[in-house]
């Protein structure tokens, strides 16, 4: 379980998070959605540690950055590690050995290349492979769907949902609202580093209309294409 109280974040005098209050579960995933800017990044970076903050986080996992698998948007890689080498990096900072990476290259990735020629995408799916071989009881995972190509989409779905039947902890942001969708349990709205809004999963349909509402309106419509 992982509680989140009364959780404010500043950069200066600008409020980035403001009074978030929120829960996770174990064997529940977690939708977080929001317009660029809205504060997303920045609590799941105060989740991981990465972040000083005003109020607290509560979690039965001690130290909690301990537990925790994040993958950021865009992943940091040194420039002369090969993707085996940054896989086995990883896993010994949580002090788990693995004896083939090539067993469980779910991505088939050239491991033995320097991760720094890799695309976007082969960057993204290096990093959700090092946090999966680690063995993390939480997943953060911040738009991991994104510059994927779509089979590699299918078999990130289907690592979430087995990860739940696991009873971990994920949390996900996403601006497909389909992945969420199908994965998700909760979605949490952020608007400007605050939380609007918390939809259950019956829901979620009336959520996207109101979403494509709000985002489009009558956009299409004024640009008169013929």
């Amino acid at each position: 379980m992982i509680k989140i109280k009364n959780l404010t974040k500043k950069y200066g005098n600008k409020t980035v998070l403001n009074n978030i209050n929120l829960e996770f579960e174990k064997g529940k995933v977690y939708g977080i959605v929001g317009e660029n800017g809205a504060g997303k990044t920045t609590l799941f970076r105060c989740i991981s540690g990465l972040e000083k903050f005003e109020g607290e986080i509560l979690s039965d996992f001690k130290p909690l950055k301990n537990y925790i698998g994040l993958l950021l948007t865009n992943p940091y890689f040194f420039s002369r590690i090969t993707g085996r080498e940054y896989l086995q990096l990883l896993c010994n900072a949580r002090q788990v050995e693995i004896q083939d990476f090539e067993k469980q290259n779910i991505f088939d990735l050239p491991l033995n290349q320097y991760a720094s020629t890799y695309s976007t995408g082969m960057k993204k799916k290096l990093a959700i492979m090092a946090i999966l071989l680690q063995k993390n009881q939480i997943f953060i995972l911040d738009e991991p769907y994104n510059g994927v190509d779509i089979q590699s989409n299918l078999i990130i779905t289907e690592l979430i949902l087995e990860l739940k039947k696991l009873n971990k902890i994920i949390i996900i942001s996403s601006h497909i609202f389909s992945t969420l969708n199908e994965t998700c349990d909760k979605i949490h709205l952020l608007k400007k580093g605050e939380l609007i809004k918390t939809v259950e999963k019956e829901n979620f349909q009336d959520l996207e209309e109101e979403m494509k509402r709000k985002s489009i309106g009558n956009k299409v419509k004024e640009m008169q294409l013929k």
